[in-house]
């Protein structure tokens, strides 16, 4: 029996660990506490230290902003929606994400 080659998810863009990482911010931390290849090692971590905050998944190679509008979750209508201040910083509730209390996941 052939199997497929660990990329062939990513070509045919499906949704595959291998397209993505999990990315958790504690809820007092302006930069991420930790970056996973798979939720389940995220959540073990979190778990084990009993934190607060978001764990969201990113795409790989490329900025939310741009994921967003090739996913249709974003369309830019005004000129202050190209601004890099904005491009930057750009995020969105239509990632994956979940939130913990005390390594609880609660959403």
């Amino acid at each position: 029996m052939s199997r497929n080659p660990p990329l062939f998810g990513i070509i045919l863009g499906m949704n595959t660990e291998a397209d993505g990482v999990w990315v958790f911010n504690g809820d007092e931390g302006r930069f991420a506490g930790g970056i996973f290849t798979s939720r389940e090692k995220a959540e073990a971590w979190i778990a084990a230290h009993e934190l607060d905050g978001v764990l969201t998944r990113y795409p790989l190679d490329t900025g939310v902003y741009e994921w967003a509008i090739a996913e249709g979750k974003f369309t830019p209508k005004q000129e202050k929606h190209a601004l890099p201040k904005l491009i930057g910083s750009f995020t969105t509730a239509s990632m994956a994400h979940h939130h913990y209390e005390q390594g609880i996941c609660r959403t």
